[in-house]
């Protein structure tokens, strides 16, 4: 059994340029962000078009999923797309200097549990949210097309499975190369020849072969886009909904950096939290201490308190978690980059929190032992450095 397999890869005739968006989780604090790209797009096809930017998210987002889902069958029955039958793609990225690879393929849905503790080939890196899924769900649920944010890692030290490719791309066809906009760097793709897939599959699997935990794939973005597909798969059953697109990427890749994904509370009360939240670690915490830095609309400072979790980011989840359920007034984001957290607590009513994030050693060792981390504890970069839409699928 191969756990990555080749998939019938739909893409744009043109303007991949306009075509291709970030992810839709990114940019969930500024609206302005998606004003630029909806002004780059204009009128042409485009990714935009058939996705749903979290930042527009609603308790009903009836009117846009049936916009996004009347575009989708237009552009299927409309001259946008090509059909590139049983492909894979080799993927350069580049970005902030330095080149992240990848290959787009399957994954079967059913090598796939989000649930902590799960001992499947695909595991998450994180806490689900269970109700950050429904939403999705109804995004999803009648879609006839899926497009991919999803990046899964692979522990491959040797680097056998990816690397190896960089050497021989200018004899592969190439699928796209494009700039990115807002920032997001320069993609180049190429399909792989079918004896070139069949020795990614075999070094795939040979990475779990002697292994008695058999994780071969960890979530590292778009979990919560993962855990909807299952879902989706679950409600339906249909043949192609069981496996979902996605980019494998190695998580020893020198492009890859973990990021910390900061937090920011809105409607609250700074200081009553800060008091709060120092009097729950001195109480239930160890005697090991973590630093954290506030910042809110008034002042900014240093706070030093005794551990509840082994990570600053699951000290600090744990009593928010806890504080929210008592002021249900108050709300979170989670925010990729240091200013970004500055400019969101110039406003009043806002906290925001900057601490210490995990090395990217850790995530494998971590997930065999613990079964998942807390939820929003790592990001592969920042915002412009995510996957951007461009491969689609058809799942019905």
């Amino acid at each position: 059994m191969k756990h990555f397999t080749p998939a019938d890869i739909l893409l744009p005739k043109k303007d991949f340029d306009k075509w291709a968006v970030v992810a839709c989780d990114q940019y969930t604090s500024e609206p302005d962000y998606w004003n630029d790209v909806e002004s780059i797009v204009g009128s042409a096809p485009s990714a935009l078009r058939i996705i749903l930017p979290e930042i527009y998210l609603s308790d009903d987002n009836s009117e846009r999923v049936n916009a996004i889902n009347k575009t989708m069958q237009e552009y299927l029955d409309g001259d946008v797309f090509d059909l590139h039958k049983d492909s894979m793609i080799y993927v350069e990225r580049e970005s902030g200097g330095s080149i992240r690879r990848g290959i787009v393929g399957l994954i079967d849905l059913e090598d796939y549990d989000y649930r902590k503790g799960a001992d499947s080939a695909i595991r998450a890196t994180e806490a689900t949210v269970l109700e950050r899924i429904p939403p999705r769900v109804q995004i999803r649920k009648d879609a006839p097309l899926e497009m991919p944010h999803i990046l899964l890692l692979i522990d491959d030290p040797a680097k056998s499975v990816i690397e190896p490719l960089a050497d021989r791309k200018d004899g592969f066809e190439q699928a796209y190369g494009f700039e990115l906009m807002k920032k997001g760097g320069h993609i180049d793709g190429y399909f792989l020849p079918d004896g070139v897939i069949a020795r990614v599959q075999d070094a795939l699997e040979a990475l779990i072969a002697d292994k008695d935990d058999k994780l071969l794939f960890a979530v590292g973005d778009g979990n919560h886009s993962l855990a909807t597909a299952k879902e989706c798969y679950n409600l339906n059953r249909d043949p192609l909904a069981r496996y979902a697109l996605v980019e494998v990427v190695n998580i020893h890749d020198d492009s890859i950096q973990f990021e910390p994904i900061y937090r920011v509370l809105f409607n609250v009360d700074a200081e009553d939290f800060i008091e709060k939240f120092s009097a729950y670690t001195d109480s239930k915490g160890s005697m090991n201490y973590q630093d954290f830095e506030y910042i809110t609309a008034e002042c900014s400072g240093e706070l030093k308190v005794k551990s509840t979790a082994k990570l600053p980011v699951g000290t600090l989840q744990g009593f928010i978690d806890r504080y929210m359920k008592d002021n249900p007034e108050v709300k979170i984001d989670y925010i990729h980059g240091k200013d970004v957290v500055r400019n969101l607590c110039a406003q009043k009513g806002t906290l925001g929190f900057i601490f210490e994030g995990m090395g990217k050693d850790e995530l494998f060792p971590a997930i065999t032992a613990d079964g998942s981390l807390p939820r929003k504890t790592f990001s592969m970069g920042h915002a412009e450095d995510k996957r951007y839409y461009i491969e689609a699928r058809k799942i019905k």
